[in-house]
């Protein structure tokens, strides 16, 4: 039986950076013989970030959110999980309030709170986090690393892949007002030369965590 990989979608473009490149990178666990159980955050049903009810601290919930909502299915499926791709765009110098709604979550489950034992995940699985920008590469360097480290610690160990300077529309002259802060012929040409590129090293790294 082949390995389960969650591919969770954390932005709202279907078709687009984000969307592409964590279709991709599950192309390249499909081709190592993954199963792919996707899940689109922003057509789930109505969920919330942590609540902070602390019914995971309890000796019979440990690991486990309790909130039940449209996100415990997302949950339920990591939980049981070979390895998870999970993508978000950079919105405002942070991740989607999506990705981080379910961040809090699947992190929050498995602290412990405890000195010896921090982390009661019994189920470490590889994680593959993409972000996609339309800011230069490497300037939210510091937000992805730490997010790395955290799903690293919490659920498994995690590899980060950063896509930037991304095309945001098809024809930027059909705005109400002029983008002037970006070159959109500039734009168009590294999304037709440098983005395949990305596309195909997000293919590997899902092939990867399947090998």
């Amino acid at each position: 039986m082949g390995k389960k990989i969650v591919v969770v979608n954390a932005g709202p473009r279907k078709g687009w950076n984000t969307d592409t490149l964590i279709s991709e990178a599950a192309k390249g666990a499909e081709s190592e013989g993954a199963e792919i159980i996707r899940f689109d955050l922003f057509r789930l049903e109505k969920y919330t970030g942590c609540i902070s009810c602390f019914g995971c601290k309890k000796e019979r919930n440990k690991g486990r959110c309790i909130c039940r909502d449209g996100l415990t299915p997302v949950l339920d499926a990591i939980r049981e999980a070979d390895g998870l791709i999970i993508g978000s765009p950079n919105y405002l110098s942070e991740m989607t309030s999506s990705f981080r709604a379910l961040y809090e979550r699947l992190i929050f489950q498995n602290l412990t709170y405890n000195r010896e034992t921090p982390c009661c995940n019994l189920h470490p699985i590889p994680v593959l986090l993409i972000m996609t920008s339309n800011a230069p590469d490497g300037m939210y360097g510091t937000l992805v690393e730490n997010y790395r480290q955290t799903l690293s610690r919490f659920v498994g160990p995690a590899k980060a892949f950063v896509s930037g300077d991304t095309l945001q529309l098809k024809d930027y002259s059909k705005t109400d007002w002029p983008w002037s802060m970006f070159d959109p012929e500039s734009k168009k040409v590294r999304h037709d030369t440098v983005f395949p590129e990305h596309c195909k090293e997000v293919f590997a790294l899902g092939a990867q965590m399947v090998k």
